[in-house]
């Protein structure tokens, strides 16, 4: 499962899945460059070690140098070197995200979602992405006034985290609104 869309904000039923992927620089708070793989020891044996090197090596710093390279045993042997400037960033990202628990930002980015829905005409939903048909030039008027967001193909995509306020989705709404 790939759990970039909702890791750190979604509670995720960890228990019932055998492998997740995800990549840190969206809901984790962290810059690109970070991923996290996870997974029941019968599936993390199943994945070839298909990046091989001295960093997922049975002795990290004795495999740095000779042959044969000797990875570990466990799912270490997957690891690829960090980069290290990205994973100074996430580091305190994630002890962040602890200190504060997944079911209060989820409720927290919920809220204002359902709040910026609400504000639109919009049923309630579950996902703290909302997206909807906008006119041409909406990216742009957004972004006159501060508010990121993209637009795909027509579509005005708007996540809402922990750094969205109330004011924030008010603005919007008014943006879109008037």
């Amino acid at each position: 499962m790939d759990a970039t869309q909702a890791a750190g904000w979604l509670p995720l039923p960890v228990d019932r899945i055998d492998l997740l992927v995800c990549g840190g620089y969206k809901w984790l708070l962290g810059p690109r460059g970070t991923a996290f793989l996870t997974g029941t020891e019968e599936a993390l044996a199943e994945v070839p070690a298909v990046g091989a090197n001295w960093y997922a090596g049975k002795d990290v710093w004795g495999s740095i140098y000779g042959t044969p390279l000797r990875l570990a045993t466990d799912a270490r042997r997957l690891d690829t070197p960090p980069a290290w400037a990205s994973w100074a960033g996430q580091a305190p990202a994630l002890e962040f995200l602890d200190d504060i628990g997944v079911p209060r930002v989820h409720a927290h980015d919920l809220a204002l979602a359902n709040r910026f829905r609400a504000g639109l005409g919009l049923p309630p939903g579950d996902s703290a992405i909302v997206s909807l048909d906008v006119p041409d030039g909406t990216a742009a008027r957004l972004a006159a006034h501060g508010v990121v967001a993209s637009v795909r193909g027509g579509r005005l995509r708007c996540s809402f985290h922990l750094s969205t306020t109330r004011d924030d989705v008010d603005r919007t709404l008014d943006l879109l609104t008037s």
